[in-house]
């Protein structure tokens, strides 16, 4: 019988049988013969039973896990004395963003997936995107590129998404996200919108940002990253700098920055840049207290030798 998959050599057998008529109980027993699954079959349909158990435990697994973080987040919310930087598995895991990124621009994923794996990404996970690339404003990226103001564009859509969650929470009776949290973007990937995901959303929240309360500043960063030919990477990176600026002149608290404007009140700040303000805020703060000190002892200095001129 021959190697892989499902042979026809049965299906050949039971034609015999049938055609030629013969003495009773020899035909039916080729053909039970022939409808019986093989030895290799068996061992086919054990694999397949045997996989799928294993899917299964590692989905309950997983659904513990978000379960017990969920758990976690809902407990963190209720202190008072916490500020609430992100919702159940947010922005802290950085490496895992950061991984997300790079797969976007280089078109995919790498290598080594099996075949029912891969399968299993093609029916269950969202469609990769094609990758962004430095636009200027208005520029319609080419190719199989997106340019940034389609990227700012799907913020708008996550805002209008976290007003559809709004009002059907409020139907129901539940408790209203206030920000674009995980029920959000499910929401969205059940409507449809799967080129919507954490990830990325939140891997360029900055530069959204830097979109909202700087927009001059923001074109001509674009423009000059343009035309010197950088990539999105240096693009992202780039924009920490002039909101660390504004954050200088408002106090240092890029919280309340963020929850003052309408269009960023419903995104959580950047992990790096409530560092960045942060780091910052001390330089700043040494450098003032040094020259302070300075100023002091200048002003006594300068009194001594007006003393000693007496």
């Amino acid at each position: 019988m021959g190697g892989a998959g499902l042979s026809e050599e049965p299906v050949q057998q039971d034609r015999e049988a049938v055609g030629s008529g013969g003495g009773g109980g020899g035909s039916w027993e080729m053909m039970a013969a022939a409808a019986a699954p093989t030895h290799h079959q068996y061992r086919h349909l054990d694999h397949g039973k045997k996989q799928r158990q294993q899917q299964q435990q590692q989905r309950q697994k997983k659904g513990a896990w978000r379960k017990e973080r969920s758990a976690a987040a809902e407990l963190s919310n209720n202190s008072n004395n916490q500020v609430h930087v992100e919702d159940d598995d947010g922005e802290n895991d950085q490496e895992d963003i950061d991984q997300d990124e790079e797969e976007e621009m280089n078109g995919g994923g790498g290598g080594g997936m099996s075949y029912g794996g891969m399968m299993m990404m093609m029916s269950s996970e969202r469609q990769r995107e094609h990758p962004f690339i430095v636009t200027e404003p208005g520029e319609v990226a080419r190719g199989k590129k997106n340019g940034l103001d389609y990227l700012f564009h799907l913020y708008e859509l996550c805002r209008d998404y976290l007003l559809q969650v709004q009002n059907l929470a409020k139907e129901r009776g539940e408790k209203c996200p206030t920000k674009v949290t995980n029920q959000v973007f499910r929401y969205a990937k059940t409507a449809g919108a799967t080129y919507i995901n954490k990830p990325k959303m939140r891997h360029y929240v900055h530069c959204y940002a830097l979109h909202c309360l700087d927009e001059e500043t923001s074109n001509a960063l674009r423009r000059a990253f343009k035309e010197r030919g950088e990539n999105v990477g240096a693009w992202r990176q780039a924009c920490y700098k002039p909101l660390v600026a504004i954050a200088a002149r408002q106090g240092w608290d890029i919280d309340a920055i963020f929850n003052a404007h309408p269009r960023l009140s419903i995104w959580y700040v950047p992990t790096k840049l409530r560092q960045l303000c942060h780091a910052e805020h001390s330089v700043a703060a040494t450098a003032s207290h040094v020259s302070s000190v300075s100023a002091a002892a200048a002003s006594i200095t300068n009194h001594h030798h007006h003393l000693s001129s007496f």
